[in-house]
């Protein structure tokens, strides 16, 4: 979408899983053995979806109400997970982030959070350029461990099919022990204390955190006194995935028709999305999103223009589906203040059904002087808070947020609760690809989201 857009007319094309491939398709590796991919894509495509209709639909219904403004929606997780980090530590942490900011949110706004993670199945990223040199030696681009391994050598380059089935198994893996997590009672909200990380004990939020735990327990006991009876649908959240559909092989092998059910569903996500550099009206990404069932969303930049964001909405939701669209803009907090109204007036003009969200961490990456990829915190903050100002002014509603952040003490982002500067970047920068907001950063920008709403003086 960061050029002009020729028309084409998606209406008489019909659609497969595999029609994407009639299309010019952006940001694919390059697979030198033909027939091992053919083969793992057969023997992905004979193993069990990762997630069910169902359920896909439940989030549809879901994000519809968050299209009302009776939802807010908190999208969060890696910028690109890896194998290694298929622990239980690294998951249950980052699950009790998402938790804790969905407490902050939930007792500030007065509304319910709609929980959706960047896991179980992102691991792919796109990349500015498809080789990367180093003293005079030129290999492949890292790809993320869906395609390849990030030391710089051919074999680990190489983009290996075998790899397909090590992400459905890893994705697997981790849904199993989320959903086991939040069966068994994690995510309880009589118990949000069990959501503390040890190494936050000396944080200045955690005064103010735990000042919320205790008016949301002493809520709840108030409201089971009247009751008379233990209120068991607080013992429990719904939490579902996400991931940018990026290597279109993989989702076309987990894109299924089920019974009772019209159409085909990407059950290898709830909630896929089609990031900036690959949304552009005639391609291959497009073609595919265009019909799958599933909620979707597309990343939108500052280079898009409204005439083209709006025949984009009509290719994927031509029939106005409630819940089926998301626009996730990245503008930049210096870019934003521009950018984004035009884009909102159009949209609204039009009177389409989309659900608006704030990603402020892509448009806001730089390097610093002792080379480290990083995001200020305060251009983070402010990218966000200018959002919330943008759609008040414009009559539409920020109804999200999709943020990049783990439950790990990293330094990756400057500033925040702790004024990080670049010196400590180097102290635990963990990220592979891109920096990511740690748990203080998280929660601080949990509460500026409530107080941006109104939901605290």
């Amino acid at each position: 979408m960061q050029h002009t857009l020729k028309a084409v007319d998606h209406e008489a094309s019909e659609w497969t899983p595999g029609s994407w491939q009639g299309r010019t398709a952006l940001q694919q590796p390059t697979y030198e053995d033909t027939a091992e991919l053919r083969e793992s894509l057969y023997r992905l495509g004979e193993l069990p979806p990762l997630v069910t209709s169902w359920e896909v639909l439940a989030l549809k219904e879901r994000l519809a109400e968050a299209q009302n403004g009776e939802r807010f929606l908190l999208q969060g997780g890696d910028c690109a997970e890896s194998f290694a980090d298929c622990t239980s530590p690294i998951i249950s942490n980052r699950l009790k982030v998402l938790l804790q900011m969905s407490l902050v949110l939930v007792h500030g706004m007065k509304k319910p959070v709609l929980r959706v993670g960047r896991f179980a199945g992102q691991y792919a990223k796109p990349r500015s350029a498809d080789t990367e040199t180093r003293d005079d030696v030129t290999l492949p681009a890292f790809r993320g461990d869906l395609v390849n391994s990030p030391e710089f050598t051919p074999a680990a380059r190489r983009a290996d099919p075998q790899r397909l089935i090590k992400a459905h198994a890893r994705s697997a893996m981790t849904m199993n022990f989320v959903r086991a997590l939040i069966d068994g009672g994690f995510a309880d909200l009589h118990h949000p204390e069990y959501w503390d990380l040890a190494w936050v004990e000396h944080s200045p939020l955690a005064a103010e955190y735990r000042r919320m735990v205790g008016s949301i327990g002493d809520s709840l006991r108030f409201m089971e006194t009247l009751a008379g009876q233990s209120i068991s649908s607080y013992s429990r959240v719904d939490f579902y995935t996400s991931h940018e559909a990026l290597l279109l092989h993989y989702e076309e092998a987990l894109t299924r028709r089920v019974p009772r059910q019209d159409g085909w569903f990407n059950l290898s996500t709830h909630f896929p999305w089609i990031g900036m550099r690959t949304a552009a009206l005639d391609g291959a990404h497009t073609e595919y999103f265009r019909g799958i069932r599933n909620p979707i969303a597309v990343k939108v930049g500052p280079t898009v223009k409204p005439d083209d964001l709006l025949r984009l909405i009509d290719v994927l939701n031509p029939n106005e589906e409630p819940g089926r669209l998301t626009l996730i803009h990245r503008m930049g907090n210096a870019q934003i203040g521009t950018a984004l109204q035009p884009l909102l007036e159009a949209v609204k003009r039009e009177g389409r059904r989309v659900l608006w969200v704030a990603d402020p961490m892509h448009g806001n990456t730089e390097s610093t002087s002792n080379g480290f990829k990083t995001r200020r915190f305060e251009n983070i903050a402010g990218e966000l808070d200018k959002a919330f100002d943008i759609h008040a002014a414009t009559g539409t509603r920020l109804g999200g947020v999709h943020l990049e952040l783990t439950g790990e003490d990293v330094t990756e982002c400057l500033g925040g609760a702790r004024d990080l500067v670049e010196q400590d970047l180097q102290r635990a920068y963990k990220s592979m690809v891109d920096p990511r907001l740690n748990y203080e950063q998280s929660l601080e920008l949990a509460m500026l989201i409530v107080r941006k709403s109104g939901g605290m003086a």
